[in-house]
């Protein structure tokens, strides 16, 4: 048996939404993300693994749409998580007994994000446009970018990861509901108003200062 018979279930139509069939995968995406991004904004750890699941059913949802920056955007994030995961539980040092504090991003990560996402906006977008059939290069390349920087901020939970995530999904919601991603584009929206909930939680963590390992997970 090949990895496309195991997977090919999760590809099947599962209802109709607006004429258009959705899948297991953006079903089960639908539901993992959610539960993630509720679990960011709660500071709780757990948001990792269920966040590494969601990335596993996107990859296969993004590659059938043709949103190809997305899809390989996902692999990264996985990689990232793993690197979030390890930052949560170890920011406070080694031995340390406090989790890693909400911080504001300083004025040289802002530096830097903004030109790496320039940047790789741009270059992503000549090689989709050139190396691919995507329909949507730029805004499938800006969206990647804009992705990659929150989830920098989130790994080191910087304050503003939050207002990057926001942006994100404001392109995200038009941009999935363009492909026929219907599901989706209203799972985004519900990312959007929960990003918002985020910022406010987290806005009052920076307030709060540092707490307990223990409390945070």
């Amino acid at each position: 048996m090949s990895l496309a018979d195991v997977l090919e279930p999760l590809q099947r139509p599962l209802f109709t939404l607006l004429d258009t069939p959705v899948a297991w995968t953006e079903v089960l995406g639908f539901g993992s993300g959610a539960l993630c991004v509720w679990l960011v904004a709660r500071q709780h750890l757990a948001n990792w693994p269920v966040g590494i699941a969601n990335n596993l059913f996107f990859v296969l949802l993004f590659t059938q749409a043709g949103l190809y920056a997305d899809a390989g955007l996902q692999i990264v994030f996985i990689v990232l998580a793993a690197y979030g995961w390890w930052t949560w539980t170890h920011g406070g040092g080694p031995g340390s007994s406090e989790a890693l504090p909400v911080r504001r991003t300083t004025r040289t990560e802002w530096t830097w994000l903004l030109a790496a996402g320039t940047v790789g906006t741009l270059a992503l977008t000549l090689l989709l446009d050139r190396a691919t059939d995507s329909t949507v290069p730029f805004w499938d390349a800006l969206t990647t970018g804009l992705s990659l920087m929150a989830t920098y901020g989130q790994c080191r939970k910087r304050l503003e990861s939050w207002r990057l995530w926001i942006a994100a999904d404001v392109v995200y919601i038009p941009l999935y509901a363009h492909k026929g991603l219907y599901l989706t584009s209203l799972l985004y929206a519900g990312f959007l108003a929960l990003c918002v909930a985020g910022l406010r939680g987290w806005s009052r963590g920076l307030a709060a200062g540092p707490r307990p390992l223990e409390a945070a997970a």
